[in-house]
């Protein structure tokens, strides 16, 4: 069964070179030209990817991508941004809010199909492992992106979750800042290796009794992170 990608996006031109080289790489290619119209079209039937551009006549691209997020049967939706917009903090903005990757126009329909396939390879790689991570105090759940610390719902950005799901996904393994921002913001990042120390300073605020003594998320000093579970005794003499 062919994969389908949907295309949100309001100049014509594109959308047909988009939907040419779409087809010719296999996907079925469903397109909109307002933010409006493809949120509906994605609520309506399953797809594999969205392109979304984020400059649409209606609701644009970013809160397009914030109410997918919202959506519980659409909020693991792999998503690229398509813009004109070049700068590093809308770029910043768009991977915060959710988007899985982003490609400035203009852009080669070569390297576009590369970035498609990266992200639905990473997202399988996902998809495999465990639906449900639990350890002790901690429980995530990938299914609907739920995140419960000692009992209580703990709010996370996108890529905080997806961040801290790598991590417990392999629990006591050591990654450096290069391997995390390959695995979670992916090939083609325009951040640097700061970018992972506040993302893990912020989740430790959010899950650590005492983020300045960390016991999940854990400094490896001159290797990187890595995640480890809480012992029993700890866990028991915390609740």
């Amino acid at each position: 069964m062919m994969q389908r990608v949907v295309v949100i996006e309001d100049e014509k031109d594109i959308v047909d070179l988009l939907s040419y080289t779409l087809r010719r790489e296999g996907f079925d290619v469903r397109s909109a030209g307002r933010g409006q119209e493809g949120l509906e079209l994605l609520q309506r039937g399953p797809a594999a990817l969205a392109l979304i551009d984020i400059m649409l006549p209606d609701l644009d691209g970013l809160e397009v991508c914030r109410r997918l997020r919202e959506d519980k049967s659409l909020r693991n939706l792999p998503i690229i941004f398509l813009t004109a917009k070049g700068e590093e903090v809308d770029r910043i903005l768009g991977l915060e809010i959710g988007a899985d990757d982003y490609v400035v126009k203009p852009f080669s329909p070569r390297e576009l199909i590369a970035r498609i396939k990266a992200v639905l390879r990473r997202r399988e790689r996902e998809d495999e492992g465990p639906p449900v991570i639990e350890t002790r105090d901690l429980r995530m759940d990938t299914r609907t992106q739920e995140v419960i610390v000692r009992g209580q719902p703990i709010e996370l950005s996108t890529l905080e979750f997806k961040l801290l799901h790598f991590l417990a996904s392999h629990p006591r393994r050591i990654f450096a800042r290069e391997n995390l921002l390959d695995e979670v913001w992916g090939r083609d990042r325009f951040v640097t290796p700061r970018t992972v120390d506040v993302h893990i300073r912020r989740l430790r605020e959010k899950i650590e009794i005492q983020p300045e003594k960390p016991r999940y998320l854990q400094t490896v000093r001159g290797s990187g992170y890595r995640f480890t579970p809480l012992p029993l005794e700890e866990s028991e003499l915390e609740a």
